[in-house]
């Protein structure tokens, strides 16, 4: 199998005896070409999507371990995210991406704090939700956290309005 290394591509150029350029050939090999048996370029294929992988996975877990771990009464609210086209098929700007983000009303429970829900008097039913549950709170609520490129929400507990089973088309009006 021939593999060429396209970062710098220039053949082999000398003068001959007669002043012509040696290497104007097709035939005469580029210096950035090697050939390599299919079996060695699988091997090194399979190791480069190997490597590819864990990096992938190291990046996940190092965004799992820089989370927040709420306090108090807050609860951490991963944000969806926000599609990048219209219905009908038209890309939105990236202002009108950021101006959804920010202004969402719908998140995942990760984590919440050891004293959500405490509160007898205000909340005597119970809790409102709990992590793993999908919850509608107001839009700009909460500190706004971003991890990676992901945003992420801090709320008290008490902002939470609602509990959805499927957040998909819920949006601000």
């Amino acid at each position: 199998m021939k593999v060429k290394d396209n970062r710098v591509s220039q053949k082999i150029r000398a003068r001959d005896g007669k002043g012509k350029f040696i290497g104007d050939d097709p035939d005469t090999p580029d210096i950035n070409e090697a050939y390599v048996s299919e079996e060695i370029h699988n091997k090194l294929k399979t190791k480069a999507d190997d490597a590819t992988e864990n990096l992938i996975k190291k990046s996940e877990e190092a965004t799992a371990s820089q989370l927040p771990e709420p306090k108090g009464y807050r609860i951490l609210i991963a944000l969806p995210d926000v599609s990048s086209k219209t219905q009908g098929g038209i890309y939105k700007p990236d202002d009108m991406l950021h101006s959804e983000e920010i202004a969402t009303v719908v998140g995942f429970v990760l984590k919440m704090g050891e004293e959500c829900y405490d509160d007898k008097k205000k909340f005597s039913s119970g809790a409102w939700c709990k992590e793993g549950d999908w919850v509608v709170f107001r839009a700009f609520t909460g500190t706004r956290l971003k991890i990676h490129g992901k945003e992420f929400r801090i709320i008290n507990d008490d902002n939470v309005e609602a509990v959805v089973k499927d957040p998909r088309g819920i949006e601000r009006v």
